[in-house]
């Protein structure tokens, strides 16, 4: 039987699977472009690097421990690219955004699959 936190786990991955969706759909259209102050762009890659560090280092059971690790390391994975944009010339920013967005929607299906696994 579902709890209320796993169901509320499966939404934020199916909210993850669309953030990766949206980021997909913005690269695919090429309408990307570095920020006005690129110095937001550094602060929240960090803070996603940081938050994806922190997740994976917490202690959790056995079983849930490869949700915690995938969900760590796609947070990890989306901040280096984010900190790649910013330092990689401009033509390559629609690929590294498609590549993060690749990373989050790959992260919500996984998600879902141990999920529906586990209940």
């Amino acid at each position: 039987m579902p709890t209320t936190a796993n169901l509320f786990r499966l939404l934020s991955e199916f909210i993850v699977l669309l953030l990766g969706a949206l980021l997909l759909v913005i690269a695919i259209t090429g309408r990307v472009g570095l920020p006005e102050r690129p110095i937001a762009l550094v602060i929240l890659a960090i803070v996603l690097i940081y938050w994806g560090l922190r997740a994976w280092m917490r202690r959790e059971s056995a079983a849930t421990r490869i949700q915690t690790h995938i969900r760590a390391g796609s947070l990890v994975l989306v901040g280096l690219l984010m900190l790649a944009v910013r330092v990689s010339p401009l033509q390559h920013a629609n690929l590294l955004l498609g590549l993060s967005g690749c990373v989050l929607v790959i992260r919500g299906f996984l998600g879902a699959v141990l999920f529906v696994r586990t209940t």
